[in-house]
């Protein structure tokens, strides 16, 4: 069946980052050491003010967010392999996409200031500051839908990590994983397609 709506995460499906951001996050936690197994895998798709709940003193959230903030001021974003393309194709077959990010509205100036054209294959977007409730709550892809005029049973979601696959099928939709963060046996018991690269993924299943 033809789908009403793609929705997409960001990192580790669109560009590919999350092995930066685990790097990052795993230095944090060597500074501010918290009691969460896989601290860096575990938060993957939550967002900051969620991340910084963890944290005891205002003082070590400030810190965290200044360091953060300084990464993301500097990273670069290099695009997935065929992310664009399969966007472009979903633009020209009249299907309309959405950006469910937990990357704050300053990330996403950045990245679009960088990528300006990645911008125009999005209807809407939906990021951190949008939402009150993190991955594998499904709040950011629901809304998504609604902007989009869509039945969520009807949208594809296209997900990297353990919480947006979560999130995406607590949504009802459809849920496609890219095994770029973790390895596709993981994903398969939570996902209803699972690919290595966009190069795999299987039109007619959507």
């Amino acid at each position: 069946m033809r789908p009403q709506a793609a929705l997409f995460d960001l990192d580790g499906v669109i560009i590919d980052s999350e092995k930066l951001y685990t790097v990052f996050w795993s230095d944090i936690n060597k500074i501010y050491p918290v009691d969460i197994p896989d601290f860096a895998i575990a938060i993957k798709g939550t967002t900051l003010p969620e991340i910084l709940e963890l944290y005891p003193t205002q003082e070590i959230r400030d810190d965290i967010t200044r360091r953060l903030h300084n990464f993301q001021d500097n990273m670069d974003f290099p695009m997935i392999e065929g992310a664009v393309d399969f966007l472009q194709w979903l633009q020209a077959e009249r299907i309309p996409a959405a950006l469910v990010t937990s990357s704050d509205p300053r990330k996403m100036e950045r990245l679009f200031a960088k990528l300006p054209q990645l911008r125009a294959l999005f209807t809407t977007i939906i990021d951190a500051s949008r939402v009150t409730k993190s991955k594998p709550d499904p709040q950011g892809y629901l809304l998504a839908a609604a902007e989009l005029n869509a039945d969520p049973a009807q949208c594809v979601v296209f997900e990297d990590s353990i919480n947006g696959l979560k999130a995406g099928r607590a949504s009802g939709a459809k849920v496609v994983a890219l095994a770029t963060t973790h390895p596709a046996s993981k994903l398969a018991p939570i996902a209803d397609q699972v690919i290595s690269a966009w190069s795999a993924l299987d039109l007619s299943r959507l």
